[in-house]
């Protein structure tokens, strides 16, 4: 009989009488919600002048309270695994940390909601743990699959917007259109607000896509992987980015690795082989007949991640200083992001900045502004300034203090291990798959910075490390029942020779 409380109906104690599948499967649709929600809404800014990117915050904040519900879901329900503990203390210390940087912070209300335009703020982390406690909570392989499926799709997504923008200049920022200093250079951003930024997103989708094209038992769902994979790489290395050279890299070894570790026939190798070719002919086009002012291919990382988004974009920052960085040299301008941070983290080692704040302690000029100016009015004049820096670990360290980051590094290496483990267990597709995007994820962090389009993939591919599928306690059983009977057949056979005797 089913479950209700005080009398009421079934129907309305539908969260008491779910049962495991109906949760994998209501679970799934709320990773769904945390690919596309975030992306869909970005179209607004990009098709009109006049709205600004507040629209993709709103997106997180609905697939964050959708996951929050699921998440709850899951505790009542007891769908979250003894595995998952441990971690999940671990995540609630970054949250409890990051609450205690924001209250030594310089502005409450930019380090609870994140930065205008940016959105990640101590808010946009409870997110990412409900993305990380609802992709753990999934019991069943469809509903981890169907995630997987999601984020092939939403990179493919992406990356048919950046090819109409590469080819178009329709659908793109206008700072991304024609990079100042190289005319005729358009780098794309997809739906995921800045080149960087969808390179990295779409490092996630090609392991996706290779690991699915690897071993994927539908034939139509590997076909659309090995093209989602080649438009993938295509797009990363028009983004002119280290980020999309490294992330292309990375993606394709990861889909090396699948072949051999899910041990799928040797000729699906082609299929990375087959992204290699994608990458070195966008490279070719991308040298040649959209070169610019400059003969062959080149990174524009500085342009892009200082003047065109953080300056022009949001007005999260100031302009470049051309005085103390060479913002052509790639190496230059990632050496003095992180080396004017690492002197912010010897100022702020405990609590940081406060989420989100890296910008503050850098203003030396009001010019002619009060203290009471917004922000963005304040960070704009400050020549030099820099919001972001594309190192996620220092940038951790900076804003939320060093606490924030060894219980980071603590999340990760947990859930290295249990996705290692898993591997062990089983080489199927999808613990290959989460496992691979993991270390992907954390080794890009290296270079790129966390937002608000990759970050609910990564921190649900994390999450899913965790997950204790129904086929790994099948598995058990019958490795069990196997040993069961190994064990007892000696006996048999010693009791049918005495009966022969």
């Amino acid at each position: 009989m089913a479950k209700t409380i005080f009398k009421s109906s079934d129907k309305s104690n539908f969260i008491l009488n779910m049962t495991e599948d109906q949760y994998s499967k209501l679970a799934s649709f709320g990773l769904i919600g945390a690919c596309f929600i975030t992306c869909l809404l970005t179209i607004i800014p990009e098709v009109s002048d006049t709205t600004t990117y507040t629209a993709a915050t709103v997106g997180l904040a609905i697939s964050g309270v959708i996951c929050m519900i699921l998440a709850l879901i899951a505790m009542i329900k007891k769908y979250v695994s003894g595995s998952i503990i441990l971690p999940a203390a671990v995540f609630a210390a970054i949250i409890g940390w990051s609450t205690v940087s924001l209250y030594n912070s310089y502005d409450y209300n930019v380090g609870f909601y994140g930065f205008p335009q940016r959105g990640e703020g101590l808010l946009a982390t409870i997110f990412y743990f409900c993305f990380f406690i609802t992709a753990a909570s999934i019991r069943r392989t469809k509903g981890l699959k169907t995630f997987l499926y999601a984020i092939i799709s939403v990179g493919f997504l992406n990356a048919v917007i950046a090819i109409i923008q590469i080819f178009t200049k329709k659908l793109l920022y206008i700072s991304y259109r024609d990079i100042s200093l190289l005319e005729m250079t358009v780098t794309p951003d997809g739906l995921s607000q800045s080149p960087i930024f969808l390179a990295m997103l779409l490092t996630l989708s090609l392991t996706a896509a290779l690991t699915v094209a690897a071993s994927d038992e539908n034939k139509k769902w590997r076909i659309f992987s090995v093209i989602s994979a080649c438009l993938f790489t295509f797009v990363m290395v028009f983004t002119r980015t280290l980020m999309g050279v490294c992330g292309a890299s990375l993606g394709i070894l990861a889909g090396i690795a699948a072949v051999f570790i899910t041990k799928a026939p040797k000729i699906r190798l082609l299929q990375p082989a087959a992204a290699i070719a994608a990458a070195v002919i966008g490279i070719t086009i991308a040298g040649t007949a959209m070169s610019g002012k400059r003969d062959g291919y080149h990174l524009c990382d500085g342009q892009i991640l200082w003047s065109d988004d953080a300056y022009q974009r949001i007005s999260a920052s100031g302009n470049y200083n051309p005085d103390a960085v060479d913002i052509e040299d790639t190496y230059d301008v990632y050496s003095y992001l992180s080396e004017k941070t690492k002197r912010i983290i010897e100022k702020n080692k405990a609590y940081g900045t406060g989420p989100e704040q890296l910008v503050y302690p850098q203003i030396y000029t009001y010019s002619m502004l009060n203290q009471n100016a917004a922000i963005t009015d304040l960070t704009i004049v400050n020549k030099g300034t820099f919001d972001k820096t594309y190192n996620e670990y220092l940038y951790t360290a900076a804003t939320r203090g060093i606490p924030t980051l060894v219980f980071t590094v603590i999340l990760l290496a947990l859930a290295v291990i249990s996705g290692y483990r898993k591997l062990r267990r089983s080489r199927s597709e999808i613990s290959t798959a989460f496992f691979l995007m993991t270390v992907c994820g954390i080794l890009i962090f290296f270079i790129g910075a966390s937002n608000i389009t990759y970050s609910p993939i990564f921190w649900a591919c994390t999450g899913a490390c965790f997950a204790k599928l129904a086929a790994d306690n099948t598995s058990a059983k019958n490795s069990v029942t196997e040993e069961i009977a190994e064990n007892t057949a000696p006996a048999q056979k010693n009791d049918e020779s005495e009966e022969s005797v």
